[in-house]
């Protein structure tokens, strides 16, 4: 019997060896497997030839992703840790509002998705991450930014000098990160790879492509692109560079606590700004749709609405009091005196598109659809506590950057990181 079973056992295939999924990287306690790093690799580099971009090396856009990947890993535990959560009704406005920005019903979107490889619950995920990583931000650095009376009065001061004029660049960026308290050595090192990358830009190397391979920002996978920036929003250092370069000219290497920059300048154009603005005095009625309020119920209730107020003679404020879903419905729905760039872009054209005391059909923008009505129009500068208001967002904005970079060089160094990229 024993003989039996021991010529059974030895005329057994032996079992196929199972693929084990390897791991690449550890980040603190969790892992980045082979197959995770794979399928960022496949998607950079559809992205990549997309843009038009030359694919970087293999080898060299491996490690750039899985860095990117390891930023990503280290800023989730941490807004884990913090009670960071996304609810799934948050992200469904999320995707609806993707998909609306694409000119695309829901449907459309998720083939769209399909086409390019990208399954609707993976993408959910990505986005779900995505928002958790912006909340974070908003938490760690944009909350902790200060802006001194002193620095408001600078600005004005600046901007009262200049006549007003503001340029906007559209530019590309490539970052060479140092780490925290780093060694002259160190310093130098980077210092070298900069000048290398600037030397090989400036030798009309792909500017895009050197982006993808050298540089350590969050946009080194889009090629750097920045797309445009008004020049008051920008850090000093980067403003100051970019108003002495031609279109096409690339910068120097730049020094910032977070390491060295390099600037290529695509385009400029001024932006005079209007001191006679046309503002808006104006109110509305916001329906928002649910489970339960479809497009077209929203739609169709806001119509009957028009109608009772353009042929039944109802009062625009009783009936916005009584169905309208904004903050505003106290008031009647009055919005008050609106400047340019207040409300979303969709809101705005209908707005612009009123003469005074003219109703809208109507409207649909993110926050739902809406009933608009233009009370009265005027043309005046700013009011100064609006003026101190915009200076102080756009110094905000202009330190937030560079917060930024510096917030996650103080992360990346304080997580613990193994690659294990090399090992077989």
């Amino acid at each position: 019997m024993l003989a039996a079973a021991a010529n059974s056992f030895a005329q057994t295939p032996a079992p196929v060896p199972l693929v084990v999924d390897r791991i690449v990287a550890v980040v603190n306690k969790e892992v980045v497997t082979s197959s995770e790093l794979r399928e960022r690799v496949e998607y950079a580099e559809r992205e990549l030839r997309r843009q038009g971009t030359p694919l970087p090396d293999r080898a060299v856009l491996e490690r750039q992703v899985l860095e990117r990947l390891i930023l990503d890993k280290a800023q989730l535990q941490l807004a884990t840790e913090n009670g960071i959560r996304v609810d799934e009704l948050q992200l469904d406005r999320a995707i609806d509002r993707i998909a609306e920005t694409n000119n695309m019903t829901l449907t459309a979107f998720r083939r769209a998705l399909e086409n390019d490889g990208v399954s609707l619950p993976r993408f959910r995920e990505e986005v779900r991450q995505q928002i958790m990583m912006q909340r974070l931000r908003e938490r760690e650095v944009d909350e902790r930014i200060e802006v001194s009376d002193t620095e408001i009065d600078l600005y004005l001061e600046q901007q009262k000098a200049g006549g007003g004029g503001r340029a906007e660049f559209n530019f590309a960026h490539i970052l060479v990160r140092l780490p925290d308290q780093a060694s002259p050595e160190r310093i130098e090192q980077g210092r070298a790879r900069a000048e290398k990358v600037l030397a090989e830009a400036r030798a009309g190397g792909d500017f895009s492509a050197l982006a993808a391979s050298h540089s350590d920002a969050g946009d080194a996978l889009k090629g750097g692109q920045m797309g445009w920036r008004p020049s008051d929003r920008l850090p000093e250092i980067f403003g100051g560079a970019l108003r002495v370069l031609k279109p096409g000219e690339v910068s120097d290497v730049l020094r910032s606590p977070a390491g060295f920059h390099i600037l290529k300048l695509i385009e400029r154009r001024g932006a005079d700004v209007d001191q006679n603005l046309v503002q808006t005095h104006l109110r509305h009625i916001l329906i928002k749709t649910s489970e339960v309020v479809s497009e077209a119920d929203a739609q169709r209730r806001l119509a009957e609405l028009r109608e009772r107020i353009v042929t039944g003679g109802a009062d625009f404020a009783t009936l916005a009091r009584q169905y309208s879903a904004d903050a505003s419905a106290a008031k009647g729905g009055d919005l008050g005196w609106v400047f340019p760039g207040d409300t979303v872009p969709d809101f705005e054209r209908a707005m612009d598109a009123l003469k005074p005391k003219e109703l809208s059909g109507p409207v649909k923008t993110p926050f739902g659809w809406h009933l608009i009505q233009v009370l009265e129009r005027r043309t005046g500068g700013l009011p100064q506590e609006r003026l101190r208001l915009q200076a102080r967002q756009a110094l905000r904005e202009r330190k937030s950057d560079e917060a930024f970079q510096e917030w996650l060089r103080q992360l990346r160094d304080r997580t613990y990181v193994e690659i294990r990229l090399e090992d077989k």
